[in-house]
Order: structure tokens, then sequence, then C-alpha cells
């Protein structure tokens, strides 16, 4: 019977996920921005991304902050964020934020690399009508 050895892996799967959570709050709490969206994106979480960012532009300067945490971030995670910014850019509240972001990455990233993005092709026919 392996259901008790299913059940903790369960429950410890849960606990992880909660000191994950409280990291990630501690980490807003604390303005420490880039670790805070590394961890959102590990978790998979646009929302918390877009918290994140939203965090950011509220500082003085947030145009600069944001710009220096999205291009210290890996290109998986800059992938992630590109995702999850086309789902942003459709919401009429959200919009700048995704803009934001995206004048970040076309900014930044080269158009060799940007065409490296996996996903590329359909986040830019998906951004084209909202933007």
């Amino acid at each position: 019977d392996v259901t008790e050895i299913e059940e903790q892996e369960a429950q410890a799967k849960q606990e992880e996920q909660i000191m994950k959570e409280q990291e990630l709050s501690n980490l807003l709490h604390e303005k420490r921005y880039l670790k805070a969206l590394g961890l959102a994106i590990s978790l998979d979480r646009p929302h918390t991304v877009l918290t994140v960012v939203k965090a950011i532009l509220k500082e003085p300067e947030g145009r600069k902050h944001l710009e220096e945490n999205i291009v210290r971030l890996r290109k998986y995670q800059k992938e992630a964020v590109l995702a999850f910014l086309v789902t942003w850019n459709t919401n009429s509240r959200n919009c700048h934020e995704a803009q934001a972001v995206m004048e970040t990455l076309l900014k930044h990233e080269a158009p060799d690399s940007l065409l490296q993005f996996s996903g590329i092709k359909s986040a830019v026919e998906s951004l084209l009508p909202y933007t």
C-alpha cells in the first residue's frame, strides 16, 4: 500500500509551496525584485509576476529599475515573461505594465536573439491586435 507515501509526498509538496509563497512575500516586502521575479516565474505565476512588475513601476525611477531587473533575467525567464505579458496586454488594466516590459525586451534584446525565443511568433501575432 503506497497511499501513505503518496500522502506524505503531497504534503511535502504543499509545505514547499507554502514556504515559497512566504519567501516571495518576504522578497516583495524587502523590495528584492529580481529574486521575486525569478521565484514567481519559477512558480509559473503570471499574476504574481505582474504584481512584482507593478511594484517596481511604483518606485521612484520605476522604469529604470524595471529595465535593470528584466535585463538581468535568464533567457528562459524572459521567454516566460513574454508569454505572460501577451495575456496581460489583452486587459486594459494591465496593458501599461505589459507594454513597459515589452519595451524593455525590445530595447535590450537583439532581433536575432528575440527570434530564438520559444513561442515568439505566436506572441507577436497575439500582441499586434492589442498594441
